[in-house]
C-alpha cells in the first residue's frame, strides 16, 4: 500500500513540511531579526504597520480567489466574514510582533495537516477525527518548537507561545471546518 493515498495528499504533506522547515529555520534567525527590529523603534512600528497590512491583503486576496473559485452562497458568504472578524479581533488583540506570528505560522500548518488528514479519510484510509489529530499534530510542532529554544541563543522557552500555536491550530482547523460545512450546505450534500 502507498504511503500518500493521492497525490493531493502527498503535495499537503509536502507543503506541510515546507513550512515545519521555515518554522524551525526561523529558530536561528527570528530572534536577531526582531532584536534588530526593536533597536530601531521607528523601523519596528512602519514594519508592524506593513505586515499587518500585508496580511489584510493576503487575507482578502485569498478571500476573493476562493469565493470565485468555490461560489459562495449566502451562508458561506457569513461564515467567511465571521472567521475574517474573529482573526482581526484576536489579531488586534495581540500586541507583540511575534505573537502574531505564531497565528500565521501555525495556523497555515493546522490547514495543510487537517488537509491532508481530511483527503486521506476521503480516499478511504482510516484517519480516525482528523481535525482533532491536526491540532493535536500542529500544537506539538509548536511545543518542539518552543523546546528547542532553549538550546538556541537569544531565544526564549515561553509557554505562553505553545499556548498561542495551540489557539492558532485551533483556529485554523475551526475556520476550515466551518467553511467545508458551508460549501456542502450550499451544494446540498
Amino acid at each position: 500500500m502507498p504511503l500518500f493515498s493521492s497525490r493531493r495528499e502527498r503535495w499537503l504533506w509536502l507543503w506541510a513540511l515546507a513550512v515545519v522547515a521555515a518554522i524551525f529555520a526561523s529558530l536561528w534567525v527570528g530572534g536577531q531579526l526582531a532584536e534588530a527590529l526593536r533597536d530601531h523603534e521607528l523601523l519596528d512600528e512602519v514594519l508592524r504597520a506593513g505586515l499587518f497590512l500585508l496580511g489584510l491583503v493576503l487575507l482578502g486576496a485569498t478571500t476573493v480567489v476562493m469565493g470565485v473559485w468555490s461560489r459562495p452562497g449566502g451562508v458561506g458568504i457569513a461564515v467567511a466574514i465571521g472567521i475574517a472578524a474573529v482573526y482581526l479581533l484576536v489579531f488586534l488583540r495581540i500586541g507583540v510582533l511575534e505573537e502574531r506570528s505564531h497565528l500565521i505560522e501555525y495556523g497555515v500548518l493546522g490547514i495543510f495537516v487537517y488537509a491532508a488528514l481530511a483527503e486521506r479519510a476521503l480516499q478511504g484510509r482510516r484517519v480516525p477525527m482528523p481535525a482533532v489529530l491536526a491540532i493535536v499534530g500542529t500544537s506539538a510542532v509548536g511545543l518542539l518548537d518552543e523546546c528547542l529554544q532553549l538550546f538556541v541563543p537569544d531565544r526564549v522557552f515561553d509557554p505562553w507561545d505553545i499556548l498561542f500555536n495551540v489557539l492558532a491550530a485551533s483556529l485554523a482547523v475551526g475556520a476550515s471546518i466551518a467553511l467545508g460545512w458551508a460549501r456542502r450546505r450550499r451544494r446540498g450534500t
